[in-house]
This record gives structure tokens, C-alpha cells and sequence, in this order.
């Protein structure tokens, strides 16, 4: 058995399907995963970086810390559930994450990774909601599926030549039906007097 298999059949879950969403490159399943579990490690480190803050009056840096601790914990929970198997319901509510869409979890994390910053702009929270934020962006890549082939692309653009070309749009062409022509509107706020010659 070689290394990328036994590594495979560590990261899947146990109800897990091999076969659910195959489109997707192993690339960037591997990417999103180990991403999302070292990272989020990493953002809880730097989250508890912020903590002591509280010491020096930092309030609001206490609790942005506080609180990216929080947002790393729920990403742990859906990318590893391994890590916290002592903790009740951990592994149902991976199975839930895992069979939505991908573009599901891809706002879910950008989202909260941003929230943190809006309460304290502190290096180590950016850091730490960086690691949180590029999770999110490798499964926003995998929900836009895989890259159609060559053959694909060349086939497409050969049906999009041959369809006949749609005629020009004039700029005369009216939206509304009872709109007066360009040439004769009149600028808006025109006031007419009542020495013009044209009233």
C-alpha cells in the first residue's frame, strides 16, 4: 500500500462514499483539507496570542482572539473530526457539512474569517484569519469544478463560431416604446422662456 493511499484512508471519514463529487482535482481535496486542519491550529495559536491582551486593557483584542478561537474550532471540527473525538456529535456534524456543496463551506469560511478583524486589527488575528480566509478560497476553486479539456474548449468556440452572429444593437433602437429620438430631447433642467423662439 503506498503512502498516498494510506494517508487517503486516514483523512476519510467513516461514512464516508469514495465516489461523492469525483470532479473535483485530489489536488486541491488535499489542499482544502490540510489547509483547514493546519491552519486552523495555527489560527487558534494566534488567536491565543491575543488573549493575554486583556491584561493591558485590549479589550476588544481579547475578544477578536477569543473569537477566532472560536471560528478555528468549528473549522477543525468539519475538516478533522479526529482531533476532537472526545467531543460529542463532532463526527454528525462533519457528515452534514461534508455532504453540502462546496460553495457552501467556501462563504461559511470566508465569512468568518473575516469577522474577527472587524473587532480587532491585530498581526497575529490577520494571520490567523489569513490561514481561515485561503480554506475558503481553495473550496470556492472547488465548487467552480474541474478546468474543461482542450478537445472541450476547441469544440465550444467551434459551435459559438458557426451559430450566426446576432445583428448590431443601434443606438436609435428605443427601449421604450413612446421615447422621443436622441437627436431631439431636451437636456435636463431646460427651461424654456418666454422669449424662445421655439415655444
Amino acid at each position: 500500500m503506498s503512502f498516498a493511499d494510506k494517508f487517503t484512508q486516514l483523512m476519510q471519514r467513516p461514512g464516508d462514499a469514495p465516489s461523492g463529487k469525483e470532479d473535483v482535482p485530489w489536488t486541491l481535496k488535499y489542499a482544502g483539507r490540510g489547509l483547514g486542519t493546519v491552519g486552523s491550529l495555527m489560527a487558534i495559536l494566534m488567536g491565543l496570542l491575543n488573549c493575554p491582551g486583556i491584561i493591558l486593557g485590549k479589550v476588544w483584542c481579547f475578544l477578536g482572539g477569543v473569537f477566532l478561537v472560536l471560528v478555528s474550532f468549528i473549522v477543525i471540527c468539519c475538516e478533522a473530526p479526529c482531533c476532537c473525538m472526545f467531543i460529542d456529535h463532532v463526527q454528525r456534524f462533519s457528515e452534514v457539512v461534508d455532504n453540502r456543496p462546496y460553495w457552501n463551506r467556501a462563504a461559511a469560511y470566508c465569512c468568518l474569517a473575516i469577522l474577527p478583524l472587524l473587532i480587532c486589527q491585530e498581526l497575529s488575528l490577520f494571520f490567523g484569519c489569513a490561514l481561515i480566509f485561503g480554506t475558503g478560497v481553495i473550496y470556492g476553486m472547488m465548487a467552480l469544478g474541474r478546468k474543461a479539456t482542450a478537445e472541450e474548449m476547441r469544440a465550444a468556440a467551434a459551435m459559438e463560431a458557426a451559430q450566426p452572429s446576432k445583428p448590431p444593437v443601434s443606438m436609435r433602437d428605443n427601449l421604450v416604446t413612446h421615447a422621443q429620438p436622441m437627436a431631439t430631447a431636451q437636456p435636463i433642467g431646460f427651461l424654456p422662456t418666454p422669449f424662445d423662439s421655439n415655444v
